[in-house]
């Protein structure tokens, strides 16, 4: 059934490029039947090669095999008129950043119970995609979404890749903010690196701010490899302050 047919759009709630090489937009649709908001997020296909959209395809297809209270929940996608567009579950309290944002404007800082609440969800996400052989390669603070029950939602697996055995990972893909060491240096990579942005997206939890910055890419990339962080504040426990290190 065709996808006008089921859902109505409401909005637009984002915009953009997805990864490297697709554009297109996250909308927020409502099933006519159920009467559930829902995002739907459309990819433009056309002028892209045989190679990348079976990559545009690869979100829908990882998303529809993993099954987690942590991760953002797929409902079905579909094909059409140079679309592909994937439903999946709505968080409507925002993402991680936008909530970041909010309380660097408010001159607060989150609670250490906040964070670690958040931090063990995104833990137990990650080991999910880990031990199912995925590597998700664009873990930051946008793409982890908040429910109303205070639940962590992990989504957008638009660049992640599963890997085989022992097999480790060579593309550099990613936000700069949030690469690991051996990805800035050109190094293979696997799981550990996943890891290296979920610690930063603890660091920005702590600080408000992002672990390492730059004015430009060379100069993030020298200070992720050569540098160490600023330590987080001390309203936090010595345990956080080793956990972030």
């Amino acid at each position: 059934m065709a996808y006008q047919t089921l859902y109505r759009e409401l909005a637009i709630i984002g915009r953009g490029n997805f990864g490297k090489t697709y554009s297109g937009a996250a909308m927020l649709v409502e099933h006519l039947r159920e009467r559930t908001k829902y995002v739907a997020k459309k990819i433009i296909l056309a002028g892209l090669s045989e190679k990348e959209v079976e990559g545009a395809h690869q979100e829908a297809q990882l998303l529809s095999m993993l099954s987690h209270p942590n991760i953002v929940k797929y409902k079905e996608s579909f094909c059409q008129e140079g679309l592909l567009i994937i439903i999946m579950e709505y968080c409507e309290v925002g993402d991680l950043a936008f909530h970041v944002q909010q309380k660097k404007k408010k001159g607060e800082y989150f609670t250490e119970t906040e964070i670690m609440n958040w931090f063990v969800q995104m833990c137990l996400a990650l080991k999910h995609i880990h031990v199912a052989g995925i590597l998700h390669r664009d873990i930051k603070s946008s793409n982890v979404y908040l429910t109303g029950n205070n639940t962590i939602k992990l989504g957008d697996f638009g660049i992640s890749k599963i890997l085989q055995g022992s097999e480790a990972a060579m593309t550099v893909v990613g936000t700069p903010y949030y690469m690991s060491p051996e990805v800035c240096e050109n190094k293979p990579y696997s799981y550990k690196s996943d890891a290296w942005s979920l610690g930063c997206v603890l660091y920005e939890l702590c600080t408000l701010k992002h672990a390492f910055t730059a004015d430009n890419l060379l100069g993030l990339v020298f200070k992720i490899v050569t540098d160490k962080a600023d330590p987080i504040p001390s309203i936090y426990s010595k345990e956080l302050s080793d956990l972030v290190q």
